[in-house]
């Protein structure tokens, strides 16, 4: 298990693996779809973000409200393959990892190479147990998206692991030809 202090290096992504279980500590930001798109619409038009997104890790995520005592409720990770659209360019624009679940279209594994990223994957189904790690939880924008808001979130030992490495190395292709039998 390795442990990474946020913001993620050039260094620490570099010495990550496709395969590595990884415990991120410090902050990231989150967006889902609605968000996505209103930044790639942004970024078309040529405008500023209402967040500056160069070096960091952005989770797909939409959590459940939070009970009393916590940063945020139920906070497991959205399928992927929905911001693919958007992701080639906000890594062209600075931003350096992804945490979601599920595959990735080549663009983005392109784009995760061409701007030496990283793409980690949360556990789908651990929902209530990755929302221990999350220590904090503040608006940044698009408070209209609800759930689907960005924000920033200060977490620690938050569990994930590396599917698609600086290199485009991924488990997605390389793990299942290890069990195929033909």
């Amino acid at each position: 298990m390795k442990k990474i202090n946020l913001p993620i290096t050039d260094e620490d992504i570099e010495n990550l693996k496709a395969g590595d279980s990884v415990l991120l500590t410090g902050t990231m930001i989150t967006g889902r779809d609605a968000a996505h798109k209103r930044l790639y619409e942004l970024a078309q038009k040529g405008e500023d973000f209402p967040v500056d997104i160069n070096g960091e890790i952005i989770y797909y995520v939409g959590p459940a409200p939070a009970k009393p005592g916590h940063a945020v409720g139920p906070a497991g990770p959205t399928s992927s393959y929905r911001m693919d659209k958007y992701a080639p360019t906000l890594l062209d624009m600075g931003l350096k990892g992804m945490i979601g679940k599920g595959a990735r279209n080549q663009e983005v594994i392109d784009a995760i190479v061409r701007n030496h990223g990283i793409y980690f994957a949360a556990i789908g189904g651990a929902a209530a147990l990755i929302s221990k790690s999350i220590k904090s939880d503040e608006l940044i924008c698009y408070d209209d998206l609800g759930t689907e808001s960005i924000r920033r979130y200060t977490v620690e030992d938050f569990p994930c692991i590396v599917v698609i490495d600086c290199k485009g190395n991924n488990i997605y292709e390389t793990e299942p030809k290890k069990y195929c039998t033909e």
